[in-house]
């Protein structure tokens, strides 16, 4: 689907007369992460859902010709006060959602992230508030520096360059699960044989090579987004877990805390993922959030 001038990838699930629930994905993982029971646990509750590849990952727009980012480049720009080079930012990113809406004939969506799929939410929401009835930002931050980082040993493994699947693609597997297992709660089974499955799907549905450092590199220069976040008129739902070692709880207290009438849900045992004993406790919280704008709308 042609939207914002890119290529992105969809598909939908659900009645397309129904309200549409959008979901974004985070850093770097493609609509799939997404899996199809969790879309299918929301449109059992009447929703039409809508997932898509962002830019740079899967079958939407690549952007090999910017190159791979340097970390150590980027870090150190970052410690010096400068800006370097992006080839696009998280509002870049909230267009294309916003693109894909219009493309879509869609006037008003819920929205719904999840990581940086939050960020581009918390953008997409404060930044087009008539196109938005509500939103949930799931495992995500503010960009407050202010707040707790990850560990050094979950921040080794997140840069860490995973092998090339063409040439090592067992090795890039044992990358992607060993990582996964480490971000993961320990109230909920970590079920290695589906993670496994999921990214060998990803691979074989596309993969963007430096899409992962142009990602993060737009999410380390997006600013601290509290001021923009204050300007928030939807209902807002904010979750997150209690063992997120990536983000940790204070990210979710504080995104909560920003946004206006914001509903908090800090889920014990929860890390930064979205096992399926989780799905219909979170698709429960969207729905309600999704009802409290139906009520505010009434009341117009």
């Amino acid at each position: 689907m042609a939207a914002n001038g890119i290529t992105l990838a969809y598909d939908s699930f659900g009645d397309g007369a129904a309200e549409t629930i959008l979901l974004i994905a985070g850093l770097g993982t493609q609509m799939i992460r997404w899996t199809d029971a969790f879309c299918r646990e929301l449109v059992t509750r009447g929703f039409r859902v809508v997932r898509f590849d962002n830019r740079d990952t899967g079958r939407s727009t690549h952007f090999a010709e910017h190159g791979a980012m340097d970390f150590a480049t980027l870090a150190s720009a970052l410690t010096e006060g400068r800006r370097p080079e992006l080839a696009y930012t998280l509002d870049d990113m909230a267009s294309d959602a916003l693109g894909l809406l219009d493309a879509l004939s869609i006037r008003r969506a819920h929205i719904v992230g999840r990581s940086m799929g939050g960020m581009i939410a918390q953008i997409l929401a404060s930044e087009h508030p008539s196109r938005v009835l509500s939103v949930a930002s799931i495992m995500s931050t503010t960009g407050n520096p202010d707040l707790p980082s990850a560990g050094p040993d979950v921040m080794t493994m997140l840069m860490r360059p995973a092998p090339d699947p063409a040439l090592d693609e067992a090795g890039f597997l044992d990358h992607g699960v060993a990582f996964a297992r480490r971000i993961a709660g320990t109230a909920h089974p970590f079920d290695e044989e589906a993670h496994r499955a999921l990214l060998w799907k990803e691979v074989r549905r596309g993969r963007a090579p430096g899409g992962f450092g142009r990602q993060i590199a737009a999410v380390g220069l997006a600013g601290d987004r509290r001021s923009r976040l204050a300007a928030i008129t939807a209902p807002t739902l904010v979750v997150h877990g209690t063992e997120d070692p990536l983000f940790p709880p204070a990210c979710g207290e504080d995104t909560a805390a920003a946004i206006p009438n914001a509903e908090m849900m800090l889920i014990p045992g929860m890390g930064h993922d979205l096992p399926p004993s989780l799905y219909r406790t979170i698709a429960d919280a969207i729905e309600r959030t999704a009802c409290r704008s139906s009520i505010s709308i009434s009341g117009l």
